[in-house]
């Protein structure tokens, strides 16, 4: 199967390094054979139908730091790689832009338009037109899967379609970011305020130079509405979401609430056609009590009751496991 890979930041890169690491695998296990043939970023597009060379390639972004310095690059932007250059598949990486969706949206619904199939991580073209995009996904026939949009490497959405296909969901709630939990976990355990341990999680990595859409609860607010359409068929987006992030929780309230047996988390919750994310007061045996960079979904079944995924929301080599289980997914179907 040939694939573009749109996007080579942390994840694309992540991505790239562990198909080439287990290329013998998927041969192995799966009868799968994946060739990249092009690689975009934001300076151009190296494109090649043999198929790239991928330890090259992050080669030259660990040199130059630029797509741009791979042999026979070009200036070629991600919306007219998709359309020239041939392919099965785009492995959808951008950044996430919550007031336009752009550019990810674009590369989707051109992808789309050319026949290809779609994997992306990318979280708010699907918060702000969900169904435009499964719809058109559909009216072309061809597969669009996002299970690393929103739990990382836990397989929350491809669960709750497949192993629970018999259920109805009828509520989600969760922690779904990695780098709010961080921070709250930080203050908890040593009663600090929340500008300290953010730089902290800064120095570490564990958080952007800008954290606005992690503190805000905008990235998982995202999340929140990907998992309401995806598993319970809502129709809802950003907007319809009520928001609130962690930017006035103060050590004083996390040392009250420890007091009392309670832990202060960032919680998304979808329930009753209402649809909100805030600090909430969660026990502290509550499966949701989790520490560090954990994320943790729970999922209210009809026959199933109570199922609570736990794991790490996201990272370079970790959320790889969804797009692979996506992108293998879709190679059988096709096969």
């Amino acid at each position: 199967m040939d694939l573009q890979i749109i996007g080579f930041g942390v994840i694309g890169q992540g991505f790239a390094e562990v198909l080439a690491r287990k290329a013998a695998f998927f041969k192995e296990r799966h009868d799968l054979e994946f060739n990249v043939v092009s690689i975009t970023d934001i300076t151009g597009t190296a494109h090649d139908p043999a198929g790239l060379d991928l330890v090259e390639a992050l080669r030259v972004m660990e040199r130059e730091g630029a797509v741009i310095g791979y042999p026979g690059a070009e200036k070629m932007s991600g919306v007219d790689a998709v359309r020239e250059v041939e392919a099965d598949l785009v492995v959808e990486m951008t950044p996430s832009n919550i007031e336009t969706g752009e550019p990810g949206l674009s590369h989707m619904k051109t992808a789309f338009k050319e026949g290809k199939h779609v994997v992306t991580s990318n979280k708010a073209p699907l918060a702000l037109r969900y169904r435009e995009l499964v719809e058109m996904a559909d009216s072309k026939g061809v597969h669009f899967k996002f299970e690393a949009s929103v739990g990382g490497a836990m397989p929350i959405i491809n669960l709750a379609r497949e192993n629970l296909s018999g259920d109805e969901v009828t509520g989600i709630s969760g922690i779904l970011n990695g780098t709010t939990n961080y921070i709250l976990t930080r203050m908890k355990k040593e009663g600090l305020p929340i500008d300290t341990v953010l730089r902290e999680a800064k120095e570490l990595g564990i958080a952007e130079t800008d954290p606005t859409y992690d503190l805000e609860g905008i990235d998982t607010a995202s999340k929140l509405v990907i998992l309401a359409n995806a598993i319970m068929g809502t129709d809802a987006s950003y907007k319809d979401v009520k928001v609130e992030g962690i930017r006035r929780v103060t050590p004083e309230a996390v040392k009250l609430a420890a007091e009392d047996g309670y832990v202060i988390k960032l919680v998304g919750e979808v329930a009753d056609h209402h649809m909100e994310v805030s600090p909430r007061l969660v026990p502290k045996n509550h499966p949701l009590n989790v520490d560090g960079v954990l994320n943790v979904a729970q999922l209210k079944a009809d026959v199933a009751g109570e199922i609570t995924v736990v794991g790490k929301g996201a990272g370079r080599v970790e959320t790889q496991s969804a797009i692979l289980s996506d992108l293998i997914g879709i190679a059988k179907k096709t096969a």
